[in-house]
């Protein structure tokens, strides 16, 4: 016999029975019988945020730590609309996010009511799917759906919008069990013939390497395991995304570190030279091709993701594998080892002398300072003091994100929260609150610059209101550092509107919200500074003053191929004389 329940109550329980343990929210009037039943049990529980761009931020980065989906319940109206942003990032880096919004009762729909906006036809193009939900006996079953969705295949952020009446009216409650789900069946195995070519291309490559996305970490743990058992296996190297950092551990032999427009010399180098290129869960956006016509140019190209839709969209490649990563690896590992874990090894061992070449420029070079903090050695002693702890970081948008991204080292998966696709300035704070949340006892930091973290400092609050010790580590460069930088290299240095003549004092920032502020701008004192910001068990923001004129090396410029690549005065001196290009 099915339950007879309001609206309200099927959300709680349909969350309940999806495993939610933490919902991140702000009320409002058109959510307010969904918050009533809240408020009636205990197996959920609600952070508060200060607004709902930080909602979304949150619960980003509670899914990308944990790998479950992530909860938002907002209101109808500006609550929705401030969602979008958050919304979008989420599908564009592909995390697991179920967002609830209320909507102004179903005879007010269309009429311009009160915080009416058409919610759904704003977060079509920023959602997964979404629905709105006009007959409560549709509910529950909608909101299991949702779920499904959000987390299968490519995962991603799903959306249900609930009028007001639909949420006092009684409906029947269905079951997750008995929800029909199953219309969404995404692909998990490829076509073992196709694995079979790829496994005689891995035999054959004299100059491969392994392109890694965000998909082998969204894939769960096993797929970083299976990527490592067949890296190490092969003797290819590897090398990653901004997304997929942390699938292969940074402290590997066989780790060229990350691409791109400021990745390493050497992974770029070996991108463009390599014979055979086998992406894995990445989707050749343009901070990793550059141009397209010269990306990669000699190389037999393989891809393998979830989505179809990845597959031919920005590159041509020669062999498509669609599957789920896990499922593929395993299937490769497999066929290889039966085939006898074949390689040409002469061949490989010769392109990595060629790597090693380029490895030796050295390319994150940078010239210390005994007076001023430079940002990568602010980074560099971050990493020497914290990566024994149970750490997670998570950034904010701009020269610190690069910084962070090629200083810090990541052994595990789901360790690097990161705006990745839309550069969400605002996104680490929020996030870093979503990690806290998940992970209570592990050393949370966010990596920001002062301008990425004004955009969302409200949620002070929340991190104060429910004693989260999130670290806030601050490069303090008085810039909008990465438009500084591009203004001096691509705009005649016309340095338009990149500065902030008005910025608060960090410190006393902290102590009105009732955190503890730490200044420090003496190199001699960073790693005093750095260990109290560690032992201190509460929020913290950090205000590391650093260079304000340092630009942040290797730069691939926009459009261009990774062999044009630009490095830093250090780098390119030594490159210069060993002629490695």
């Amino acid at each position: 016999m099915k339950r007879q329940m309001t609206g309200a109550q099927m959300v709680v329980q349909a969350l309940k029975d999806q495993g939610v343990d933490t919902v991140f929210g702000y009320p409002g009037g058109a959510v307010l019988p969904i918050y009533d039943e809240i408020f009636l049990q205990n197996d959920i529980r609600h952070i508060l945020v200060r607004h709902e761009q930080g909602a979304v931020h949150a619960a980003e980065g509670y899914a990308r730590s944990t790998g479950k989906p992530g909860v938002v319940l907002v209101t109808s109206g500006p609550g929705a609309t401030n969602a979008v942003t958050g919304l979008t990032d989420a599908l564009l880096d592909s995390i697991p996010i179920v967002v609830l919004t209320g909507q102004v009762a179903t005879f007010l729909i269309g009429t311009d009511g009160f915080q009416e906006a058409d919610t759904v036809g704003i977060t079509r193009p920023c959602t997964k799917h979404n629905w709105l939900v006009k007959d409560t006996e549709r509910l529950s079953e909608t909101i299991h759906q949702a779920f499904h969705v959000a987390t299968s295949g490519r995962p991603g952020p799903v959306l249900i919008d609930i009028p007001k009446d639909v949420q006092f009216a009684e409906g029947s409650y269905v079951e997750k069990p008995k929800a029909k789900i199953s219309h969404y069946k995404p692909r998990m195995k490829a076509d073992i013939e196709q694995v079979q070519d790829l496994v005689a291309l891995i035999e054959k490559a004299e100059r491969p390497v392994f392109y890694t996305g965000g998909g082998v970490i969204n894939s769960g743990p096993g797929a970083s395991q299976l990527l490592r058992e067949l890296v190490d296996g092969t003797g290819f190297p590897v090398t990653s995304t901004l997304m997929g950092l942390g699938a292969y551990p940074a402290s590997g032999k066989n780790w060229l570190g990350m691409l791109g427009m400021h990745g390493l010399y050497e992974a770029n180098l070996a991108m463009h030279g390599c014979d055979l290129m086998i992406n894995l869960g990445a989707r050749f956006d343009d901070r990793i091709t550059g141009k397209v016509e010269a990306f990669s140019p000699g190389s037999h190209k393989v891809h393998v993701d979830i989505d179809p839709s990845s597959i031919n969209k920005v590159i041509r490649v020669d062999l498509p594998i669609i599957g789920d990563i896990a499922h593929v690896l395993e299937d490769v590992l497999k066929v290889w080892k039966s085939r006898g874990r074949k390689t040409n090894t002469a061949a490989v061992r010769q392109w990595w002398s060629r790597i090693d070449e380029w490895k030796s420029a050295n390319c994150l070079n940078y010239t210390p300072s005994d007076t001023t903090i430079k940002p990568q050695y602010a980074l560099e002693r971050l990493e020497a003091l914290t990566k024994g702890h149970d750490r997670y970081i998570a950034t904010e948008v701009g020269q610190h994100q690069m910084w962070a991204a090629q200083f810090l080292g990541f052994e595990e998966p789901n360790r690097w929260m990161t705006s990745g696709g839309l550069g969400t300035m605002g996104y680490g704070f929020p996030a870093s609150i979503g990690v806290q949340i998940a992970h209570p006892d592990a050393l949370v930091i966010n990596v920001a610059g002062e301008a990425s973290w004004l955009m969302n400092m409200q949620e002070m609050g929340t991190a104060v209101q429910y004693r989260l010790p999130v670290k806030q580590f601050i490069l303090n460069n008085e810039r909008l550092g990465m438009v500084r930088q591009w203004q001096e290299l691509m705009h005649g240095e016309r340095y338009s509107q990149s500065w902030s003549e008005a910025l608060p004092d960090f410190v006393k920032l902290a102590e009105a919200f009732g955190a503890k502020g730490i200044l420090c701008k003496d190199p001699k004192d960073l790693d005093d500074a750095i260990m109290e910001m560690i032992e201190y068990d509460g929020p913290v923001i950090f205000d590391c003053l650093v260079e304000k004129h340092e630009n942040c090396f290797p730069m691939i410029p926009s459009g261009k191929a990774h062999n044009e690549i630009l490095l830093g005065a250090e780098a390119e001196a030594f490159v210069g004389g060993g002629a490695l290009v």
